[in-house]
């Protein structure tokens, strides 16, 4: 209880001293409103008249000042802390599977290429039945990781049923480091077009998006997909901006209470500073992705493709506490090259109602307002002097509305309710075997494969037996995106991540279509073509 309570003083401390020494009375006051919370803590300690555990009531206290504040502002426990650190370290000692459990089973989804699960034979569709001599059927989904997982060299044994074999296959694996990939997918998309999509801006993203564009060969055109991707460490999203502008180019630029103004620039010329550049993002884009479309956009470096970004834009510094949990707290915000400012507006922090006017942006977005002519502010881009908008996030050069029809209810429900995954499961434990040897490479599976109907009509009887009863009406207009979605699932099983987009992608994504036709139509000068830029 003393550390998180010291913990909290050095947090109100720090705050305190940062107040600029030209706010005299400010800085009393806020040494005065210290003393006050200090002696309240202490009267409630030593006079409330029954024991007190003090330590979740500082933690909602932390919550409860931040939630006044901005929408970013956050308090991490300590437990999950550990977690935070994996995502951005880029990875974590365990066996290197993806996994998630069906009728109380873990079932291997995918097994990471190198790592030591596939070193010693584990296949994906494998179902891990023991581990470490203890019965792992009917074990819940979150207890997984903390059994798979340990010190580096450290073993763990695991016990697997096959579909082709009898009995339990016995393995034990030795634990290593495993890569978190930030690089969903990268392929080529024809001869002088690439295709590169990051899911967040981690510690080894610009690692794996250089390795991605070498692998992709010499093109001269790329779509770089930041659709889902909510922000992550703020140097990589720099060094990818890097990538693309020449030397000297303005990137990104902070301003705040107490601390310094500052501007990023490009600190050398980028590798494909001349090659034609598509991006891609939408609602779920934000903080370091908006950085990235941001500055290629103001720059002309990049025609930007999609739905409005998030519109998060605050510069925060992650503070540490005595017992490892730590606070984010916002110190400045985000400018674009033209001076965009990033971050949408906020009304006193109020989290349910900034969240909530999210959703309704950008469910019920008006013609005019898709058109960038809500009365948001307007500026020039740094070269070719297009119009550009302001007031929150990155408006897209070319906007395009989500198509929900569809995605009906019954869809969702065979989705969400495991139905679609549990069938793909059965269908690949027994037809793998038979689809890699009918299809040995990705582009045979893509011109040959197709789902029939017949597998259709499996699927919504497998659903049916589940509680998902078939809505005639709702499936025909979800079919064709269904397909679609199993295909891909397949893909994945089969070949890669890389392969899931691409069928995701090249059957039927607007967005995508929209990207790949700028590419085809895009004049070596005068910039590309585009439908309704002004």
């Amino acid at each position: 209880m003393k550390r998180v309570f010291r913990g909290i003083i050095v947090i109100l401390l720090s705050a305190v001293c940062a107040v600029p020494v030209h706010g005299q009375r400010a800085d009393g006051d806020a040494v005065k409103q210290f003393q006050k919370l200090m002696r309240f803590y202490r009267y409630l300690n030593g006079l409330y008249v029954d024991s007190v555990a003090m330590a979740p009531l500082v933690e909602r206290a932390i919550e409860g000042m931040l939630e006044e504040l901005d929408p970013h502002s956050s308090y991490i426990p300590p437990e999950e802390m550990k977690g935070v650190r994996e995502q951005f370290d880029g990875e974590f000692s365990g066996i290197g599977i993806e996994f998630n459990v069906y009728r109380d089973t873990i079932r291997v989804v995918n097994v990471i290429a190198g790592a030591p699960a596939e070193r010693v034979g584990i296949r994906p569709n494998d179902r891990i039945v023991t581990i470490d001599g203890m019965n792992a059927v009917g074990m819940k989904r979150a207890d997984v990781p903390g059994k798979l997982r340990g010190k580096t060299g450290s073993k763990v044994a695991v016990g697997v049923r096959r579909y082709d074999s009898d009995g339990i296959i016995d393995f034990v694996i030795t634990r290593d480091r495993i890569p978190l990939h930030t690089v969903d997918a990268a392929y080529r998309l024809n001869d002088t077009t690439g295709y590169i999509r990051i899911n967040r801006f981690g510690r080894t993203t610009m690692s794996e998006f250089e390795e991605a564009f070498d692998g992709l060969g010499g093109i001269n055109s790329l779509i770089l997909d930041l659709r889902g991707n909510g922000g992550g460490i703020f140097e990589q999203a720099i060094e990818l901006s890097e990538f693309f502008l020449p030397a000297g180019r303005s990137i990104v630029s902070t301003e705040g209470r107490t601390v310094q103004p500052k501007s990023y620039y490009a600190r050398r010329d980028g590798r494909f500073t001349d090659g034609n550049v598509v991006v891609l993002v939408d609602e779920f884009s934000a903080s370091a992705s908006e950085i990235v479309a941001g500055a290629l956009q103001d720059w002309d470096r990049a025609v930007i493709v999609g739905r409005p970004s998030f519109g998060k834009g605050l510069v925060q510094r992650q503070v540490m506490l005595d017992d490892s949990s730590s606070v984010r707290i916002t110190v400045a915000r985000y400018h674009t090259p033209t001076g965009r400012v990033i971050q949408r507006p906020y009304e006193n922090g109020k989290r349910a109602e900034y969240y909530k006017a999210h959703s309704e942006r950008f469910g019920g977005r008006s013609e005019a307002d898709s058109a960038g002519t809500d009365g948001r502010p307007s500026y020039k881009t740094l070269r070719s002097g297009r119009t550009v908008y302001g007031g929150g996030g990155i408006t897209p050069d070319v906007i395009l509305q989500a198509d929900t029809t569809e995605v009906t209810p019954y869809l969702a429900k065979l989705v969400s309710k495991g139905v679609v995954a549990e069938y793909l499961y059965d269908y690949m434990e027994v037809g793998r075997k038979g689809l890699k040897a009918e299809f040995g490479t990705f582009a045979d599976f893509d011109n040959g494969f197709a789902v029939s109907d017949k597998m259709i009509d499996d699927l919504t009887a497998f659903g049916a037996a589940r509680g998902v009863d078939k809505d005639a009406e709702e499936l025909a207009r979800s079919e064709r995106y269904l397909k679609t979605l199993m295909k891909a699932y397949i893909a994945r099983n089969l070949f890669s991540d890389s392969a899931y987009y691409q069928v995701l992608n090249t059957e039927g994504d607007p967005v995508y279509e929209k990207a790949a036709d700028i590419l085809r139509n895009w004049k070596n000068e005068g910039g590309p073509v585009l439908d309704g830029v002004k």
